[in-house]
């Protein structure tokens, strides 16, 4: 479980980024992040799972446990793992509620869109709008 606020996660990476002034070391910093993220495992990785408008292949999936939502994710490229990462480090064991009202203003103070291709940054509006659709899923009507 997150015990920090998607505001206090999101802070602590602005922060992170504003270390670096070169927009090539904040990109390797980016790629260092893709490393990290966890493995996924190969079953998830179905077509199922797959995120339509991204340029890499980029699987994610998503569970419910104590009312929070859990996600899985990988991608074919680690800049990609990177985009994902931070998403997943901001969303990641919240309540469904939570994470269709994240606004996720860190993206535009650490200038992510400057950082990516205009393809790219299409890839992580879908990667946000599939991730949102998935906590969506787990809202008890």
């Amino acid at each position: 479980m997150n015990r920090q606020s998607i505001a206090e996660t999101e802070k602590e990476i602005v922060e992170e980024f504003e270390l670096f002034d070169d927009p090539v070391n904040k990109y390797e910093y980016l790629i260092d992040i893709g490393h990290q993220l966890p493995e996924m495992p190969q079953d998830l990785k179905t077509d199922a799972n797959i995120i339509d408008g991204c340029t890499s292949r980029v699987w994610i999936s998503a569970v419910l446990k104590d009312q929070r939502v859990y996600y899985q994710a990988d991608s074919n490229t680690v800049i990609t793992k990177g985009i994902i990462a931070l998403l997943l480090r901001v969303l990641n064991g919240r309540k469904p509620a939570e994470i269709i009202d994240a606004q996720l203003d860190f993206l535009q103070k650490i200038n992510m869109h400057n950082l990516l291709s205009e393809q790219r940054s299409n890839g992580l509006q879908s990667m946000i709008r599939r991730i949102k659709r998935e906590a969506q899923k787990f809202i008890i009507a």
